[in-house]
C-alpha cells in the first residue's frame, strides 16, 4: 500500500475549506427559494379554492327551506306588495303601480343568455332589473358592464346562491359584501337592491327568513319580491311562461324571469312575446326603483313614511358609485377570480395528461422490464468473452471515517481481481489514515490512498482515474459496500466493444428505518426499473455514483468528470452517449449504499440530485438536434427524463392538491376510489420490481404511507430545485453525515435488524 504525504497541520483552528463557504453560501440561499417554491403551491391551492367558492363547490349549501311557520312575521308586510324597506327602522312594502310591470330576472348574468335578453330589452326599449349572483359576476365582469350601460337595473342575489335562513349573520354579511366587491369591480358601482334565492312573494317569508331581512334592512338594502312567477326555469314552453307572467285585471307586477341557470332559450322567445302582449294592453315597464317612485308618488304606500321622513326623500337610486377601497377591491377580486378562470381549466387539462403520461410510463416500464430481465438471463445470454483483466476501483472519499472501512473490508473479498485507489478530498476526519489501517488489519496490499486537497467530487475521481493502472475504472461511493462477485459482475458487458459504461444496482442498506424503507421502495421501484427501460431504448440517463463502471479510455475521452453540473455522474453518462458510447444497466451487479437518515439530510441530497440533472440537461441540450447516438439520446432519453423526472413530478402536487380538494369539498368516494386506483397500478409496479430485483415484499406496506409524506417531500424539493434553477442559484456538492450502518456487503445494517 502507498500513501500521498499528507499535508502538515497549522495549528488548533482552520479555516473554512472551499467546500465549507460554499455549502454556508448556498445554506444562506435556500430558505428564501424554499419559502418561494411553498409560496408557489399555495397560490395555486388558493386559485383551487377560489375557483372551488365561485362554482359552490366550497362552502356550497344546497338546502332550501319549506313549510316554516310564519308567526313572526307582521302581517302587513305578508299581506303587502313585493318591495319591501326598513326606512327609519320601521317595515314597510310597496306595490307596483296598476299597469306597471317591473321585469325582474335572476341568477345571471350568464355569457349566452343575458346578452339574448338583453337584444330583446333594447328592442323593444324596455328596462330591466337583474338580480346577480356574484360569483357569475366576478366570472363574466363584461356583461355585467354592458347590462348597466345599457340602462338596467342591478340587484343583489347573494355570492354563491345560498338560502340565507340557514346562514349565520356573518355569513349573511358576507355573501353581500361580496357581491358588491364584484359589482363594483364589474361595473363600478354597488346597489341597494336585494332579492333573496328561493324567495317569491312576501307571504312565503317565514320565521328564519324574517330576521335575515330585517338585518339587511338595518343596512340599508331593499328586498324585492315577486307577484307574478313565470316559473320559465320549468321550460313549460312560450305560451305557458307568457302566461304564468301577465298579472291580473290590469294590476301592476314585480315579474320573475331568469337569465341563467340552464336553457333560457324560452324565455328569450317569451320575453318579446310579453312584452308586446302587454305593451298592447297598455302596460309600461319600469325598473324596481322606477316602480318605487310610481308607489311613492301616487301615495301607495302599503304603510306610511315614519314621522319626520318625507316620501320624496324615502325614495333613492339603487345605483352608487363605487369609489376608494371598494372600487379597488371589486377589482382585485374581478382580477383574480380572472386568473383562477383561466388556471385551473388550463391545469386540469395538463393533468389529465400528466395523469395519462404517467399510467403510460407505467405500463411500458412493465413491458420493457420484464424483456430485459428475460433477454438478460437467457441461458444463451453472453456478452462475449469473460472479463478477467484486473480492474481499478476508485473510492472519492471526504469525512468518511464511519463507513470508509466497511467499504474497504467488502472490497478485499472481491472475486475479481481489482486496485483500490482511495482519494481523499481534503477530511478533516482522519479517513485517510483509517482506510491506511484497515488496508494495513486486512492485509490489503492493493491499497493506494490519494490524498489531496478539498477540491470536490468531481475532482477526486479524476484524480484516481489519472492513477488506475488498468482500463477499467469502477467507481463508488465511500459509503458504499459490495458484495464478493459484485466487481465481476459490473464488467462483464465490458466484453462488447461498444460499451463504454455499466450502471449497477444500487441498493438501501439502512433500510430498518421508515425513511430507509421509503428509500428503498423507491430505489427497487423507480431506479432501477427505469433503468431497465432506459437500458433497451439505449438512452441510460445516469449512472449511479454508488456503483458504476467506465472504460477508462471513454472517461478521458469526454473530458473525465465535470465540474459543471453537481451531478457528475448524470452529466458523463451523457457526455458518453454523445461520444457514440453504450450504456448498459447490469442488475446482478449490487451495491448497499447508505442513504441518508433524516430528512433534512434527505432534502440536502435530493436537491443536488434534482438541480444537478437540470444543469446537465440544459448542458447537453444541443444532443437534440445531433445525429447518431447523440441525437438518440437527446431526442429519445433526454425528453423521457424532463418529462418523466421534472414535469411530471413538479405537477404532482397538484394532483395531489386536486384529489385533497375533491375528497373535501366534491366527491370523497369518487376521489378516494380514484386515488386508490393509482396506489394500486403503483402497487403492481413495485411488486414486480421486488420479483425481479428477489425483495421482500413486507416493504410495500409502506408504500401508502410513502405516498402520502415521502413523496409529497421530493416533489417540494424538485421545486424547490426548478426555483433555483430559474433563479440562476448554484450549489456545489454537499457531505451528509454517515453512521456506518452499512456494515456487511450483504447488506445488514448494524443495531438495526436484518436488511432482508
Amino acid at each position: 500500500m502507498t500513501t500521498a504525504p499528507a499535508r502538515p497541520a497549522r495549528g488548533r483552528r482552520r479555516a473554512p475549506t472551499r467546500i465549507e463557504r460554499a455549502a454556508g453560501r448556498a445554506a444562506a440561499l435556500q430558505r428564501p427559494r424554499v419559502i418561494l417554491a411553498l409560496l408557489l403551491l399555495l397560490a395555486l391551492t388558493c386559485v383551487m379554492l377560489l375557483d372551488g367558492y365561485l362554482r359552490s363547490e366550497v362552502g356550497g349549501d344546497q338546502r332550501v327551506r319549506t313549510g316554516a311557520s310564519s308567526s313572526d312575521v307582521p302581517d302587513d308586510v305578508l299581506d303587502g306588495g313585493p318591495i319591501l324597506t326598513f326606512r327609519g327602522g320601521e317595515a314597510t312594502t310597496l306595490s307596483v303601480p296598476d299597469k306597471t310591470i317591473a321585469l325582474t330576472f335572476d341568477d345571471g348574468p350568464d355569457p349566452t343568455w343575458t346578452p339574448r335578453i338583453l337584444d330583446v330589452l333594447e328592442k323593444y326599449d324596455v328596462p330591466g332589473t337583474f338580480f346577480v349572483v356574484g360569483s357569475m359576476v366576478a366570472r363574466y365582469p363584461d356583461v355585467v358592464e354592458d347590462l348597466v350601460e345599457q340602462g338596467n337595473e342591478v340587484g343583489l342575489h347573494t355570492f354563491t346562491h345560498v338560502d340565507l335562513s340557514y346562514q349565520s349573520e356573518a355569513r349573511v354579511t358576507r355573501e353581500m359584501t361580496q357581491t358588491q366587491l364584484a359589482l363594483a369591480g364589474a361595473a363600478g358601482i354597488t346597489t341597494t337592491l336585494f332579492r333573496a334565492p328561493y324567495s317569491s312573494e312576501t307571504d312565503a317569508i317565514d320565521n328564519y327568513s324574517w330576521p335575515v331581512y330585517q338585518q339587511l334592512g338595518e343596512q340599508g338594502y331593499t328586498s324585492v319580491f315577486v307577484d307574478t312567477d313565470s316559473d320559465d326555469w320549468k321550460t313549460p314552453g312560450v305560451a305557458k311562461i307568457v302566461e304564468w307572467a301577465t298579472p291580473e285585471d290590469g294590476e301592476g307586477a314585480s315579474v320573475l324571469m331568469h337569465d341563467a341557470g340552464g336553457d333560457r332559450s324560452q324565455t328569450v322567445t317569451a320575453l318579446a312575446r310579453y312584452i308586446e302582449k302587454m305593451q298592447a294592453k297598455g302596460y309600461t315597464f319600469t325598473t324596481v326603483s322606477g316602480a318605487m317612485q310610481g308607489a311613492e308618488s301616487s301615495g301607495q304606500s302599503d304603510r306610511a313614511a315614519p314621522p319626520g321622513v318625507s316620501g320624496t326623500s324615502m325614495l333613492q337610486a339603487a345605483h352608487r358609485q363605487a369609489t376608494g377601497t371598494t372600487l379597488y377591491e371589486g377589482k382585485a377580486l374581478v382580477a383574480a377570480v380572472a386568473v383562477a378562470e383561466w388556471t385551473v381549466p388550463a391545469l386540469s387539462v395538463g393533468l389529465v395528461v400528466v395523469g395519462v403520461a404517467v399510467l403510460g410510463r407505467f405500463g411500458m416500464m412493465l413491458v420493457l422490464a420484464r424483456r430485459h430481465h428475460r433477454q438478460r438471463n437467457r441461458r444463451r445470454f453472453s456478452w462475449g468473452p469473460p472479463v478477467t483483466r484486473p480492474v481499478s476501483v476508485i473510492v472519492p472519499a471526504y469525512n468518511e471515517k464511519e463507513c470508509i472501512a466497511n467499504t474497504l473490508e467488502s472490497l478485499a473479498r472481491s472475486t475479481h481481481p481489482i486496485e483500490i485507489i482511495v482519494v481523499d478530498d481534503g477530511s478533516t476526519d482522519g479517513t485517510s489514515q483509517i482506510a491506511r489501517d484497515a488496508a494495513d488489519s486486512l492485509g490489503m496490499s492493493n491499497v493506494r490512498v490519494i490524498r489531496q486537497e478539498n477540491a470536490g467530487k468531481p475532482a477526486a475521481l479524476n484524480n484516481g482515474v489519472r492513477n488506475a493502472s488498468h482500463d477499467i475504472v469502477v467507481m463508488m461511493d465511500g459509503d458504499t459496500v459490495f458484495e464478493p462477485d459484485t466487481v465481476g459482475q459490473l464488467v462483464r458487458p465490458f466484453a462488447d466493444p461498444g460499451v463504454g459504461a455499466v450502471a449497477g444496482n444500487a441498493k438501501v442498506g439502512n433500510r430498518g428505518t421508515v425513511i430507509g424503507a421509503w428509500q428503498h421502495i423507491e430505489y427497487v421501484m423507480g431506479f432501477n426499473l427505469d433503468r431497465r427501460m432506459y437500458d433497451l431504448l439505449r438512452c441510460m440517463p445516469t449512472i449511479p455514483g454508488a456503483i458504476g463502471a467506465f472504460r477508462r479510455e471513454a472517461v478521458l475521452e469526454v473530458g473525465g468528470m465535470s465540474e459543471d453540473t453537481l451531478a457528475e455522474d448524470t452529466d458523463i453518462t451523457i457526455a458518453m452517449h454523445r461520444a457514440g458510447w453504450r450504456v448498459v444497466y447490469q442488475e446482478h451487479a449490487r451495491a448497499w449504499t447508505e442513504a441518508p437518515g433524516s430528512l433534512r439530510q434527505l432534502w440536502s441530497q435530493r436537491y443536488r440530485w434534482s438541480y444537478g440533472t437540470m444543469q446537465a440537461l440544459w448542458k447537453h441540450r444541443g444532443s437534440v438536434t445531433d445525429k447518431g447516438p447523440s441525437g438518440r439520446f437527446g431526442r429519445v432519453g433526454m425528453p423521457l427524463v424532463v418529462i418523466f423526472q421534472i414535469v411530471t413530478p413538479v405537477c404532482a402536487p397538484l394532483i395531489d392538491v386536486f384529489t385533497a380538494y375533491s375528497m373535501i369539498f366534491i366527491d370523497l368516494k369518487a376521489a378516494l376510489l380514484a386515488w386508490l386506483a393509482v396506489l394500486g397500478v403503483q402497487l403492481v409496479c413495485a411488486a414486480y420490481a421486488f420479483r425481479l430485483d428477489r425483495e421482500k415484499y413486507r416493504y410495500l406496506l409502506m408504500m401508502p404511507l410513502q405516498q402520502l409524506a415521502y413523496r409529497q417531500m421530493m416533489y417540494l424539493v424538485l421545486i424547490h430545485s426548478c426555483v433555483t434553477a430559474l433563479t440562476g442559484g448554484r450549489l456545489r456538492w454537499q457531505k451528509l453525515k454517515r453512521t456506518g450502518e452499512v456494515g456487511s456487503p450483504t447488506g445488514a445494517v448494524k443495531s438495526s435488524g436484518s436488511a432482508g
